[in-house]
């Protein structure tokens, strides 16, 4: 498939349980990469990775400062963003309502 001109936010949990965030306009290429041990210094030494969230961003711009707001964020709270969700939409397993408010930014 070749890439698009939309891009994604992307978040890796890496084999000692750390995430790692980046982004691409290519995931399945990114993360071939990434198991290559060619993406990543941080990733290389943490394999195998597996990505456990993605978002959708309309630019580079914006993909790159939402990369920063999540980079931002505390452990915590990313993992609430990779806390599966059930099908009404609601968290799996922890209730309806997130326990930590998730900052996006103003790169929406």
């Amino acid at each position: 498939m070749p890439p698009t001109t939309r891009w994604l936010v992307y978040l890796l949990r890496c084999r000692d349980g750390s995430l790692y965030t980046g982004i691409t306009n290519d995931l399945p290429r990114r993360l071939k990469a990434h198991m290559a041990g060619k993406a990543s210094r941080y990733t290389r030494s943490r394999l195998p990775v597996r990505v456990v969230y993605s978002e959708l961003q309309p630019t580079k711009s914006r993909a790159l400062k939402r990369e920063a707001a999540i980079k931002k964020l505390r452990r915590d709270q990313k993992d609430l963003l990779v806390v599966p969700r059930r099908a009404d939409g609601g968290r799996a397993g922890r209730g309806s309502r997130p326990a930590v408010a998730i900052p996006r930014g103003k790169c929406r």
